[in-house]
């Protein structure tokens, strides 16, 4: 395992959020050559990571462990599927199913609110109340970018300082909240069957989450809740096409109206998701 990767797999009681956060930044952000390369290579042995799929297989070839992380696929390597709603993100799901309220399921004995989730917008919340929702995560051997699983149209972007816990299973379990905890971005869109929001949640040593309207969101981190509209502007984003990406990675999770779509009856909790595979079709 190289040298410079030392630091950042300590326990993470050892070091301070901010102090985990940004070694880590500068760590990925860095062009260290030789260093870089070898760090990659660990990683891909570490955690699987089929290069075979990338757009780009030459690890040597990538100036940061950034520019490795959120690397390209190939094109074809992952189909749409005919679908009204595709999986945005390779992962796992974590839960899907109906908002109770407005209250979400985490996992056995946590649950949180959407309001809570979109950083306190109670009448953005409204809208999902009684709805659907997904939680994919998204672990380190996986493709970290974000596709869109709809046809949207950009309305507003949130970003809502919080916690890094880790959130992986073990985390979902014991953390209450976490999914609004958490640092997060908040991008809400307006489609044909009504508002949609999609959560880019942070995550333990995440250095940061992007969009591909905004670029880097984070950092800086926000001392408080921060929005952007994009009222006067006409960002339309099909279904498929990139949204964002993760560096470092973690959470999406999506919100739906009341009675719009039906989940893929294959999909359960735990279970592995490709990006553009079936997630829903209308009701």
């Amino acid at each position: 395992m190289p040298t410079v990767s030392r630091l950042a797999v300590l326990p993470q009681y050892l070091l301070p959020k901010s102090a985990l956060t940004n070694f880590a930044g500068r760590v990925a952000g860095a062009k260290g050559g030789d260093k870089t390369t070898r760090l990659i290579r660990w990683f891909v042995g570490k955690y699987d990571v089929n290069m075979d799929e990338a757009a780009n297989p030459d690890i040597a070839s990538y100036h940061s462990f950034n520019e490795f992380f959120t690397r390209a696929l190939k094109p074809g390597a992952r189909p749409l599927a005919k679908a009204d709603f595709v999986c945005p993100v390779d992962g796992r799901i974590s839960q899907f199913g109906a908002i109770e309220g407005d209250q979400i399921f985490q996992a056995k004995g946590h649950k949180f609110s959407t309001t809570a989730l979109v950083g306190g917008d109670a009448s953005l919340a409204r809208h999902f109340e009684h709805g659907s929702f997904a939680n994919l995560y998204l672990s380190p051997r996986d493709y970290h970018r974000i596709h869109m699983p709809c046809d949207g149209k950009l309305k507003r972007m949130i970003y809502v300082p919080g916690e890094l816990f880790s959130v992986n299973p073990t985390t979902a379990r014991g953390v209450p909240g976490l999914f609004a905890r958490n640092e997060r971005v908040v991008c809400e869109f307006e489609t044909a069957f009504g508002p949609f929001v999609m959560v880019l949640v942070g995550a333990t040593i995440v250095g940061s989450m992007a969009t591909v309207w905004h670029g880097l969101v984070n950092p800086p981190r926000l001392p408080k809740v921060t929005e952007w509209t994009y009222a006067d502007q006409d960002i339309v984003l099909k279904k498929g096409e990139e949204m964002g990406r993760f560096l470092l990675g973690s959470t999406v999770v999506m919100l739906f109206p009341k009675d719009t779509l039906h989940f893929n009856q294959h999909w359960q909790p735990a279970g592995p998701v490709r990006l553009g595979e079936l997630m829903a079709n209308l009701k």
